[in-house]
């Protein structure tokens, strides 16, 4: 994890610095020659690149990125005012995705080759298929504007969390039901399954009992990494419903030129990534004992 976060911090910092000029977005047009000199030995652009990186890296290290120029406030501080509403939405999609996405999987996997089967695989491609920018000005236009049922944006009620939700729920779910799917049908296929069947159990004690345990490692991976990536991109749904997370606020930190907020929320949602993923290995630990003894 460490390793990958001074990747992105670096990464972060060649594209910040190449995006312009920081002195000019800084100080005012009318700012004098020695008022700019000035600012650059402050941030210390006129060192070797390599060394401005190791300042930058030795910063993020804690939590320093700055003041931020739109909030004038520290830049983490207003990255941290943002994490609760982003934890929210992804936590509520999530959780939908995973009721729907795990249950029609069993399923579509049980009963393989059926009529319910194709219907759910359908279903899957074309929840999979659609734009999330789309869908969500779709449910706008349909539930807030034409029915007035609900709030057009914003957070605070349950209410307002539905729409959001069922637009990264639609991307989330086919993706989920696919995985949960695929890794039931092989392990039906087990021998130990068709022992199962042969002692006279029932067909709900075969699947949920004995199949789907040793399914669930691929999909419990699927879900934290889908999670990870949840937490930085749900920018466009964020921005549609008016959301005020972390998507949010980077899309209007990079419109603003806020260079020290666009880098304290690209490295924390890095970490919230990285975090997910050590998560999944622990959940699969957990679940698994031949993962455990390995």
């Amino acid at each position: 994890m460490p390793v990958t976060l001074v990747i992105v911090a670096s990464a972060v910092f060649v594209l910040v610095r190449v995006s312009g000029d920081e002195v000019a977005i800084l100080l005012p047009p009318e700012a004098t020659a020695e008022q700019r000199a000035l600012l650059r030995d402050e941030l210390h652009l006129n060192d070797p690149p390599p060394v401005q990186l190791a300042l930058f890296l030795a910063q993020a290290a804690r939590l320093d990125f700055g003041r931020s120029l739109y909030y004038q406030r520290p830049a983490i501080a207003v990255v941290a005012e943002r994490i609760p509403a982003t934890l929210e939405l992804a936590v509520a999609a999530m959780l939908v995705a995973v009721l729907v996405g795990v249950g029609l999987g069993i399923l579509a996997g049980v009963w393989e080759g059926s009529p319910l089967d194709w219907l759910v695989t359908a279903g899957a491609s074309i929840g999979q298929s659609l734009p999330s920018f789309w869908l969500g000005i779709l449910l706008i236009l349909l539930f807030a504007v034409n029915l007035h049922w609900v709030p057009t944006s914003g957070r605070g009620t349950v209410v307002q969390l539905l729409m959001p939700v069922a637009t990264l729920a639609a991307f989330l779910i086919p993706q989920i039901l696919v995985m949960a799917k695929a890794s039931l049908t092989d392990v039906l296929t087990d021998p130990y399954v068709t022992v199962a069947r042969a002692k006279g159990l029932r067909p709900s004690t075969v699947v949920l009992r004995h199949a789907l345990p040793n399914a669930l490692n691929p999909v419990v991976t699927t879900i934290g990494l889908q999670f990870g990536a949840l937490m930085g991109g749900a920018v466009i749904t964020e921005t549609v419903f008016a959301w005020p997370g972390l998507g949010r606020l980077g899309v209007e930190a990079v419109f603003n030129r806020d260079l020290p907020t666009v880098e304290a929320a690209v490295l924390v949602l890095a970490l919230g990534v990285a975090v997910s993923n050590i998560a999944v290995d622990v959940v699969n630990a957990l679940l698994d004992p031949r993962i455990r003894s390995a």
